[in-house]
């Protein structure tokens, strides 16, 4: 079966409305050098069965959480996911629902969608929050966009211990609205910063990169003395345990949705969250789902404070955000319920003191936490006096995905491995993890 649609003739249809000749001149704003000089080198085409075969062979040299015991972090965790999530959205109020646009066909993607918004807005201590995002770095750019709009300025700080692609999502998103990023590391660093520049808004991590809890009400302080807005980024299994950001007074919390009841999936798809006070509902970007009841009394769910480009005069709009991650949303909204608040209070737990103990004997290895005195929860970096590519290989070549190595995303990480400790872990299992860190630094 060919998957070209337009014949010859088609394209030459299409070209003389251009009024052009050949394809060449739409690809005029692509550097040359980014263009390949010619045709692509394709095999020769495989039957069905060949192509099942050769795509197993593919897959089969990816290795997964199941298969392995895995120790990285960053933003994404492989946490425990319960069975029946996998059931529950196969249900028919969400496969088969049609767009949201039409709430008559759809009121069970409407309902989840409400319930998602809801369980974020409690976690986060937020007045509302939308229907999801593509993922949690777009969530941090878009929080940017908010506070460029709504406090008239260009320039945003961030932390420099955010997620490094929340950082670099961010700089793409501000430099296309000629905006400026600027980084704070301290307290001192920040408030310099906001008395020398007129700033939109500070994004701050809440645990940090390094697994920390910073001084949050402070930073949060220091931005609106300034006519800031405050923006943190989370870690929603961390807000299970820790106050959240709206008790301190957040302006926007956004995040990575993953270890809410998401597989890991090689790195998405995900969702991200995005909440925030109620003066700011009317520029939340994407969609935002409301109850409301019909002529007859029923309850009923439709789209409300339609804001999108979609919707409206694209100068107007907050956001030309498309679409959101509602499977994923979904996935979250069946796992936040099924666990109810104590059950992800002791996932949080769980994951903290397994975390703590992990650390206490690589400790006891003589690989020195970075910032000892600073509080983690089950996110923490060590100091490796070796290769930690070396360190890695050693342990994936025992089953163990080993940590992170930051010096990969800062030349000033050099040397720091994160680890991340989830409710997964057994003793057992951490065990043999320092046993092999042992085997390996005796070398």
């Amino acid at each position: 079966m060919r998957y070209i649609p337009h014949t010859d003739a088609d394209k030459e249809v299409m070209l003389k409305a251009l009024g052009i000749d050949s394809v060449d001149p739409l690809f005029e704003d692509i550097p040359e050098a980014a263009r390949l000089d010619r045709p692509l080198q394709l095999p020769d085409a495989l039957s069905e069965m060949e192509l099942q075969q050769h795509l197993f062979q593919l897959a089969s040299q990816n290795l997964s959480v199941d298969q392995a015991v895995s120790y990285l972090g960053g933003g994404f965790y492989d946490r425990f996911i319960p069975a029946a999530i996998a059931q529950l959205v196969e249900r028919g109020e969400f496969l088969t629902a049609y767009t949201p646009y039409q709430p008559e066909l759809s009121q069970g993607t409407l309902a989840s969608i409400f319930e998602f918004q809801t369980m974020i807005a409690s976690l986060t201590g937020m007045y509302a929050a939308q229907a999801s995002m593509y993922d949690g770095a777009s969530s941090v750019g878009e929080a940017a966009f908010l506070a460029m709009a709504h406090t008239r300025r260009s320039t945003l700080i961030v932390s420099k211990t955010l997620m490094p692609d929340s950082q670099q999502v961010v700089r793409t998103y501000v430099a296309a609205r000629q905006g400026a990023v600027l980084e704070a590391e301290t307290l001192e660093d920040l408030e310099q910063l906001l008395a020398s520049h007129d700033v939109a808004g500070v994004i701050w991590q809440y645990p940090d990169v390094f697994g920390h809890i910073s001084n949050l009400p402070a930073v949060i302080d220091l931005a609106h003395q300034y006519g800031a807005l405050a923006i943190v980024s989370s870690d929603p299994v961390a807000l299970a345990l820790l106050r959240p950001p709206g008790e301190f007074g957040a302006d926007v919390v956004v995040g990575e949705g993953q270890p809410l009841g998401n597989r890991l999936n090689y790195g998405g798809p995900a969702f991200g969250y995005f909440a925030v006070t109620e003066p700011l509902v009317r520029k939340i970007p994407g969609r935002l789902v409301g109850k409301t009841v019909d002529h007859q009394g029923r309850r009923g769910f439709v789209l409300t404070l339609q804001a999108r480009e979609q919707h409206i005069r694209r100068e107007k709009a907050t956001s030309n955000i498309c679409s959101n991650h509602s499977l994923n949303a979904l996935q979250a909204t069946i796992y936040m319920a099924l666990l109810g608040p104590e059950g992800l209070r002791d996932v949080a737990s769980l994951s903290v003191n397994k975390a703590h103990y992990l650390a206490n004997k690589l400790e006891q290895l003589g690989l020195a936490l970075v910032n000892p005195h600073e509080p983690f929860l089950y996110e923490f970096a060590v100091k490796v006096p070796k290769s930690i590519s070396d360190l890695n290989q050693h342990l994936l070549s025992r089953g163990i995905i080993g940590g992170f190595d930051m010096g990969q995303w800062s030349a000033q990480w050099q040397g720091y491995w994160q680890l991340a400790v989830t409710e997964k872990r057994s003793k057992g299992e951490m065990d043999q993890f320092v046993e092999e860190v042992k085997q390996w630094m005796s070398r």
